[in-house]
């Protein structure tokens, strides 16, 4: 039997990214396969190989798994070929098939780290405690890894009855500050599994008096609070949560329960939920931290233990959509429970991944149906009117925008955003009376404290009165404290050099825009703006290049139009500087409002 020989890399967690790469995070080399192909083994052990390669770097994590199956089938000794299956099964959750390589991979070398804490996560989804611990002696090394196989083994401890010996184990961190929240919040589940209450107060209080915003220690200690009868301290909690980070809906249904007198529930019941909480917690943190390799690894493991973890789920479907694997990332919101608090959530996200896949009709259809289904979740009925929105379908976006409006209310500060989209959504549908009106309301409600988000607003609104030839003066002040707010947005930046062209100022018009060209190179809008400006101070030769730019940078056909005839016949001269002129309406897609 053939043998291939792949370079030998090193063993452990970092291997494992480095591995993963080739799975995960390559560039795109080819595209997936058909969705009515059906996908063979190739007829040889190299064709596998390079077909499972060529497959990872499409990222096509199902295709790498196949082809890798069977490369290892027709070479079974080759130990690099099995570690590089290893990765891609863990990647694609294929846990049986991760496990069997992980026992080959073992037995062939004890030292093998990653498989050794495969093993151990597996020892504790059968309650092989002892042989969980053995494994994760051998498992890791390093900081992180002290902290991830320390907490494991406490949780072994507590899967055995021995409560005592769990905390000591997990006190053996005590000397690490960087894990005290980690530490006290485990030791609060521990002794709450372990039916030791006392110690359980004591434990889930120092960690939420380390950090109230973190949802999974309000959410335990709220439930903890509960369960003892203790009902306005468990709200308190939950309240304070819901002050910082308001209508989180986790908190929002534990509120709703204290209140209509519903039980709640523990988040941990036993060790596997234990240890699938610290493997959901660990791949937050490689999540927060933009390392999608480690965060996959954990939260496939921690899946293992405990497969409905809703917020285990929406983690993992967080990451497939910041590596564009949008089929992925629905597969994963789909397995959240029914039931979940946070299932609507992702339901919009799905919607919201349709479209990014340019499955438009599907997604405004997904998000009809689940509108139908939640009638009164302002969130839904945004949704939809973002993607009627992404869509064109201006007037069809207002009116939905008004449904979430009319549901909301009276208008909090949180909700600037839903008259900024309407107000675009009637600018773009030729509805400028309204449109005004809802970009006043949303510069209004938008809070001091969001710079950006402000100076989104005052450009919008501004660039229209420019274009339009209205409010000249208060637009120009209002451009030029948008650009003080965001003074790296070259979209802004564009629309302060075109409200300078308006003016006739096409010197400063010049400076500002080759700034904003500067910043945003290759937007059709700005380099279009450009050549109108150097049209303008006699440097025809460069406006020609600038719009033969903007031709290339797919702008919409009514602008091409414009675009192909200053490139023949040079830029019509405007007698009135400032009159307003038919020039194409405002981007609608937030952030990149600018106009022009």
């Amino acid at each position: 039997m053939p043998t291939l020989k792949i370079l030998k890399s090193r063993r452990g967690l970092t291997a494992l990214m480095l591995m993963a790469a080739t799975v995960l995070v390559s560039p795109a080399a080819v595209a997936n396969a058909a969705e009515d192909e059906i996908l063979e083994p190739a007829q040889s052990l190299e064709g596998n190989f390079l077909s499972a390669y060529v497959a990872g770097s499409a990222r096509d994590t199902e295709a790498a798994t196949l082809f890798f199956r069977q490369a290892i089938q027709e070479d079974p000794r080759n130990q690099e070929l099995l570690e590089r299956a290893f990765v891609a099964f863990l990647a694609n959750g294929s846990m049986p098939d991760a496990i069997r390589a992980a026992e080959r991979l073992s037995a062939q070398d004890g030292s093998n780290n990653l498989a050794q804490f495969a093993l151990s996560v597996r020892a504790i989804k059968t309650q092989k405690y002892a042989d969980a611990r053995a494994r994760l002696s051998k498992s890791m090394r390093g900081r992180q890894a002290d902290l991830t196989a320390t907490l494991l083994s406490a949780w072994t401890f507590a899967g055995s009855k021995d409560g005592k010996q769990a905390l000591a184990t997990v006190d053996k961190l005590k000397n690490e500050r960087a894990f005290d929240q980690f530490r006290e919040y485990h030791a609060a589940l521990i002794a709450d599994v372990t039916g030791n209450a006392a110690e359980a107060e004591k434990r889930f209080k120092a960690a939420y008096e380390g950090e109230r915003n973190t949802l999974q220690v309000v959410d335990a200690y709220g439930r903890f609070l509960a369960k003892r009868g203790r009902k306005d301290e468990a709200l308190k909690v939950y309240k304070a949560f819901d002050d910082v980070s308001p209508r989180h809906p986790i908190v929002r249904a534990a509120m709703t329960a204290l209140e209509e007198g519903k039980p709640l529930l523990p988040l941990v019941n036993n060790a596997q939920d234990g240890a699938a909480e610290l493997l959901y917690g660990l791949g937050v943190v490689g999540n927060s931290q933009g390392d999608e390799l480690t965060a996959i690894i954990y939260l496939r493991l921690g899946l293992d233990l405990k497969p409905d973890h809703p917020l285990a789920l929406v983690t993992l479907g967080d990451v497939y959509e910041r590596l564009k694997q949008y089929d992925n990332a629905n597969a994963i919101f789909a397995r959240i429970p029914k039931d979940s608090p946070i299932r609507t959530s992702a339901d919009i996200s799905i919607g919201h991944n349709y479209e990014l896949m340019g499955r438009g009709e599907d997604a405004i259809a997904h998000l009809e149906k689940l509108m139908k289904e939640h009638p009164e979740e302002v969130d839904v009925v945004m949704a939809l009117g973002n993607v009627q929105r992404s869509r064109k379908k201006f007037a069809e976006a207002a009116e939905t925008y008004t449904k979430a409006i009319n549901l909301v209310g009276q208008p909090e500060r949180g909700h600037w955003i839903l008259f900024f989209y309407r107000g675009s959504s009637y600018e773009r549908s030729k509805q400028w009376d309204k449109g005004e009106a809802d970009l006043k309301k949303a510069l209004e409600l938008v809070p001091e404290t969001l710079n950006a988000a402000r100076a989104q607003v005052m450009n919008y609104l501004a660039y229209s009165w420019v274009d339009q030839n209205m409010n000249i003066d208060e637009a120009f002040k209002m451009l030029t404290k948008a650009v003080e707010l965001a003074p790296r947005d070259g979209m802004i930046i564009d629309s302060l050099g075109w409200a300078y062209f308006r003016m006739g100022r096409y010197e400063d018009a010049v400076r500002e825009l080759e700034k904003a060209v500067e910043l945003k190179p290759g937007d059709s809008t700005i380099n279009d703006h450009l050549g109108d400006a150097y049209w303008k101070v006699g440097r025809k030769l460069e406006a020609k290049f600038q719009w033969d730019h903007a031709k290339n940078s797919d702008p919409e056909h009514e602008e091409l139009v414009k675009i192909l005839k200053k490139i023949d016949n040079g830029l019509e001269e405007d007698p009135k500087p400032a009159a307003a002129e038919n020039t194409p309406a405002p981007q609608t897609e937030a952030p990149k409002q600018n106009g022009g």
